[in-house]
Order: structure tokens, then sequence, then C-alpha cells
């Protein structure tokens, strides 16, 4: 029996398991999308194993729902400290090793978690549309109203074309004002999630870049949740990147 528990981060859940005696392997594809599948297992957006690493204070190793190892995740990293300040590993602020490399992270007083993220790539267009990677590739479309999009139908015309079928995107649609609205589909979950950091990431690096006044700080409404992004961006690159939001572990059991 394996033992886990259950957390999300604004809606996007995941499987959490201490993996730290190395009991379960890398590549057990067919297991994990057994327990991430919502009618027949556990049911979540992925599943992390968190491990020691010598270069931090853990490391997180993710999963898609489809089993299948995965790139950053940032709910994902979120949740990851919040399991492993329960098993007294995380303390206010440290770092982790996730699959884009390392990130610092720290524990807010509310018991938010912020977590510092990678942009690896210069922002890139695509018709009318914006393409970034935030540990994760993101297709970004600004629209009036993310209620009124087939996210499904558009999302699937993004990530099966031609063009990314083949390593996939994740694609989000953002309604852009004061704050920023939006909605994701997963690569990997081949569905909308309620949530994803990396994607909320993506859509206020993007918000920094056209804002006439390079405004720094976004506040982001998902369909789980508020998270919030802030950076500097000196007109050239992103620095200091981080992603902030509430977690919470739903329950535990074994397996």
């Amino acid at each position: 029996m394996i033992k886990f528990e259950k957390y999300h981060g604004a809606g996007n859940d995941f499987i959490m398991i201490d993996n730290r005696q190395l009991k379960l392997a890398h590549d057990d594809q067919e297991r994990y999308a057994a327990w991430c599948d919502r009618h027949l297992g556990i049911g979540a957006d992925g599943l992390i194993l968190l491990e020691e690493h010598p270069q931090a204070d853990f490391e997180m190793v993710y999963f898609n729902s489809d089993g299948q190892l995965s790139s950053m995740c940032g709910n994902g990293a979120r949740c990851t400290v919040s399991f492993a300040k329960s098993l007294g590993l995380a303390q206010r602020a440290g770092t982790l090793i996730a699959p884009d490399g390392l990130h610092t992270y720290s524990l807010r007083p509310n018991n938010d978690v912020t977590i510092s993220m990678n942009c690896k790539a210069a922002i890139e267009r695509d018709g009318d549309a914006y393409v970034i990677d935030t540990g994760s590739p993101h297709y970004v479309r600004f629209v009036e109203d993310v209620d009124a999009v087939d996210l499904i139908s558009f999302a699937h015309s993004i990530r099966y074309s031609e063009r990314y079928r083949e390593v996939g995107i994740n694609v989000n649609i953002v309604e852009h004002g004061s704050s920023l609205r939006m909605r994701t589909y997963e690569r990997g979950v081949e569905d909308e999630t309620l949530a994803c950091g990396t994607g909320v990431t993506a859509a206020a690096l993007i918000a920094t870049f056209l804002s006439p006044d390079q405004k720094s700080k976004w506040q982001i409404e998902t369909r789980g949740g508020l998270l919030s992004v802030e950076c500097t961006y000196d007109g050239k690159q992103f620095t200091d990147v981080l992603l902030t939001g509430p977690t919470c572990k739903v329950f535990e059991g074994s397996i």
C-alpha cells in the first residue's frame, strides 16, 4: 500500500507522495495514469513524487495525468512546498528542484506559497496570439470574454496543429484589463484545468510586455481561484518572476 496526500492550488489538484525512499520508479506510466483517473483512481491533474536532492531542500518529480513525466508545474511546485512543510522539510524560505531546474520558495504569513518562476525564452508571435516558455510552453490568446469561448474546440485546433502536435503546447485564453481573467487547456491532461501556474505566469508576462507602463504585478482570476504574478522587466528580459497563491490539503489515504 502506498500512502498519498491530495492537494490543490486554486483548483489545480495533485496526488502527493513522499518518495524519499525511492520505492516508486519514474517509468511506471500506467500506474500513475490509473491513480490520476477521476473515475477509477484517486483523481488528479497530476502526480508528484517528493524526493531528496543534494542541491536543494527537496525535489519534485512531476507527472501529468497521462502518467508521463512532464515539464514545470507552478501550482504543483507550490503544493509540493506545503506538502514538504508537513513533512518537516520546508522552512519559511528555501529551494527546490523542479523539472526546469532550481527554484526558490517562501511561505507567506497567510499560508500562501510563493515560488520563483523561470522564463526560458523571448515572447514570440503566432498570428494574433503569443507564445512563451515559463517552464512549460504556452500559447496565449487575448479575447473579450473567456466564458464565451468553446475552449476545448479552440485548444484542439492549436494543440494538435502541425506546428505544435508533436511536442504539445498549453493553450490559454485571457481577458486583459486592470487584472486578468483566464482559462487554460493543459497538454498531458488534454482538458481544461481550473488553474495553471505556468499559464498564469505566461499571461502576466505577456500582459506586462504589452502594458504601456510595463505594469509588473498582476492578479489573475482562474476558475479555481485567484493567483498573483509579479516580475521585473527591463524591456528586454524578465527577472525576479514570482507566482503566489493558496494551497490546500484535501485528504490523505493509501492505495
